[in-house]
């Protein structure tokens, strides 16, 4: 873990001789990659500080789109920038693009496969959200957090540790959301705008994802998947299916639950574990990464059945 006030005060100096600030969310952005990003943006839009922060999706699909400056988000990479900020990837491979030659970064992340790969980094590994670690960061620089900079953080830590729930939340993170309420937000509003605000194309989609389920191993591996044709049946997103992932993990026999979407060219793939597996471990050993309960990767030039069956003789022999 790196000494986080000297490195939230370095990255603050930089930040501050910058003339053009990249800020990078990760491919398949979740709520605390964006959520990050966007406290960062406010924060930096109401100091007069001029950045961008940059997706490489083409289209994204959120739950956090009522986040004040959301429909700033740009998907076409600027031509120039001086300094470039990363939040909540655990390796340049999330970027899904190759930063310019020579400009320096500040990696602001808490994924156990980080491994320092910025000119300043602000990582944690213990920490809940990589929405913590930004709160850090400006308060360790004595900086103010506007109401609208307070909300993004928050959802971001809400998402993430799944609504205060995961383990990593800790005494820290609970006095950092009292301190945020404290600075504005409305704990009851944003548990609303984050969880209650479904499309009616979830509920036609859902059904299909949850009748792929397949168990493995007497019930201790379960795996579901999304076809890309249900889509289009529906009308529905990938961001809409994603909590059927959490419910096959609870399940009472379940320890590791696996959720494969298909495309064009490769399989994404989403981990999630209870009762002490380590999914970081399979992620990893393809070439992706994440936390030991929560993980992905994707397989490329397969497709679902050759997908499940590539995972299942890596999980035997492991």
């Amino acid at each position: 873990m790196t000494n986080l006030k000297e490195q939230s005060i370095l990255a603050w100096e930089k930040i501050q001789s910058a003339r053009y600030i990249l800020i990078i969310t990760h491919i398949n952005p979740d709520a605390d990659t964006l959520s990050s990003a966007l406290a960062l943006s406010n924060f930096f839009a109401e100091n007069g500080i001029n950045h961008k922060v940059y997706n490489a999706s083409k289209k994204i699909s959120s739950n956090v789109d009522f986040l004040n400056r959301y429909d700033k988000i740009i998907y076409t990479l600027p031509k120039s920038y001086d300094l470039a900020i990363s939040v909540d990837c655990g390796a340049t491979s999330r970027f899904g693009f190759e930063l310019q030659s020579g400009v320096d970064l500040i990696n602001i992340d808490h994924h156990a496969s980080n491994d320092n790969f910025g000119s300043v980094n602000i990582v944690d590994t213990n920490k809940a959200s990589t929405a913590e670690l930004v709160y850090d960061f400006l308060t360790f620089n004595n900086l103010n957090i506007s109401k609208q900079t307070a909300q993004c953080i928050y959802s971001g830590i809400y998402d993430d540790s799944l609504a205060f729930s995961t383990p990593r939340c800790d005494e820290n993170t609970f006095a950092t959301a009292q301190n945020l309420i404290r600075l504005g937000v409305d704990a009851g509003d944003m548990a609303l705008q984050l969880k209650r605000r479904d499309s009616l194309a979830k509920y036609r989609v859902l059904p299909k994802v949850l009748d792929s389920l397949e168990l493995y191993q007497e019930g201790k591996i379960a795996i579901i998947h999304l076809e890309s044709t249900w889509l289009k049946q529906t009308g529905a997103t990938p961001n809409d299916c994603e909590v059927a992932l959490d419910m096959i993990l609870n399940i009472k026999i379940v320890d590791i639950a696996i959720f494969l979407r298909e495309s064009k060219t490769h399989v994404r793939v989403s981990f999630r574990s209870k009762n002490g597996a380590d999914v970081s471990v399979i992620a990893n050993h393809f070439d992706g990464g994440g936390h030991i309960m929560a993980a992905g990767c994707t397989l490329y030039d397969t497709d679902i059945k050759n997908a499940k069956k590539i995972l299942l003789e890596y999980i035997d022999v492991k």
